[in-house]
């Protein structure tokens, strides 16, 4: 477990980041709260007994005075095209491993594009997309793809039951439409492609007892980025089912109402993922609720097993690249349902 150990969360008083916090703390880790509204982190540090130090991204050295002494930071603060640079730098000059949540596909590309030499040279591990979108769906992709080493295609199928976005979903979702000037985004014939045109709808055979539903195709989210940057597959695909996407796109969606005693919301989630070679499928299915909630044992047993050398890689990696994925997914049992199925005659229509 932590070991007391210090892990410092930028964003600590949002959505994600309080849950972040509170499997920290339940893990045995010391947070140290972070982020750019001092009033936010006074507030949460009042709530939690825990130690606060104010930081913004346009100061390095509050950055660094943030990070002193901590063994590692995960950055929850988007817009993340914002963030993620600066604090990338001061987790370099600190010598610690960073890690973040980001969800925002051109945020992603950023990191790999600019920091994979310098965190390569450095030795130092770099950890983007370690989150419900981009961690997750690469890490059952890992899992399915099993001994192949290559691919035809991956398709990321999301069940979600309704999508309340946060605050911060909102904004990193403006940015990424300003970043693309309006249009979306697929991964096709092994690259990235701009698109203005509409997506795709089809009918996805999710398992029992979800069954068949409607879904956007090329509904992408940041799993093209993690897949493909360490997994030989051309086609990556990411589906979305219609009521989840009708939900983030309407402005008067409200955001998540806890449920529990753990704070998570409604929300129920099933993931299924078909990687195929030749004619031959794998698949791997989880089940759980909450995104935002899931996503905190995602990037804490991330940093538990950065922080115990239980890794594969070194520099800037995707979770299925730098972690064993089947064993990490068996280690989120308490928190998610995980499959493998044998593939029942795959069978969704697929855009041309």
């Amino acid at each position: 477990m932590g070991s007391g150990q210090t892990v410092a969360v930028f964003g600590a008083y949002g959505h994600t980041g309080r849950f972040v916090v509170a499997e920290l703390r339940e893990r045995g880790f010391l947070p140290v709260l972070s982020g750019r509204d001092a009033d936010k982190l006074k507030a949460l540090a009042y709530e939690t007994g825990l130690g606060s130090r104010p930081a913004s991204v346009d100061d390095p050295a509050s950055l660094d005075r943030a990070l002193a002494g901590a063994a590692a930071v995960i950055n929850c603060a988007g817009p993340f095209a914002t963030t993620a640079a600066p604090v990338i730098e001061a987790a370099l000059r600190a010598g610690i491993p960073y890690l973040d949540v980001a969800a925002e596909i051109e945020a992603n590309i950023d990191t790999f594009a600019h920091f994979t030499d310098r965190a390569r040279d450095a030795g130092a591990v770099i950890v983007p997309a370690m989150a419900f979108f981009g961690g997750f769906g690469d890490l059952l992709t890992t899992a399915a793809m099993g001994d192949w080493t290559a691919a035809d295609e991956a398709h990321i199928a999301y069940g979600l039951s309704s999508w309340h976005p946060t605050a911060g979903t909102r904004a990193a979702g403006a940015v990424s439409r300003q970043r693309r000037g309006g249009g979306r985004i697929r991964y096709s014939n092994g690259r990235l492609e701009h698109r203005h045109d509409a997506p795709p709808t089809l009918e996805w055979p999710f398992p029992d007892p979800m069954g068949p539903r409607t879904v956007i195709g090329e509904f992408t989210m940041a799993d093209v980025v993690t897949v493909p940057s360490h997994l030989s597959i051309p086609e990556v695909r990411t589906y979305m089912t219609v009521e989840a996407a009708r939900d983030i796109a309407a402005p008067d969606t409200p955001t998540p109402a806890a449920v529990d005693e753990r704070g998570r919301s409604a929300q129920t989630f099933l993931v299924d993922v078909v990687v195929r070679s030749g004619d031959a499928e794998r698949r791997a299915v989880a089940r759980g609720q909450d995104i935002y909630a899931v996503t905190a044992p995602l990037v804490v047993e991330a940093v538990d097993r950065i922080l115990t050398g239980r890794t594969r890689a070194v520099g800037v990696a995707s979770a299925g690249e730098i972690f064993d994925a089947p064993d990490f997914l068996r280690a989120l049992s308490p928190h998610i349902t995980l499959e493998r199925p044998e593939s029942p005659g795959f069978s969704a229509r697929l855009p041309e």
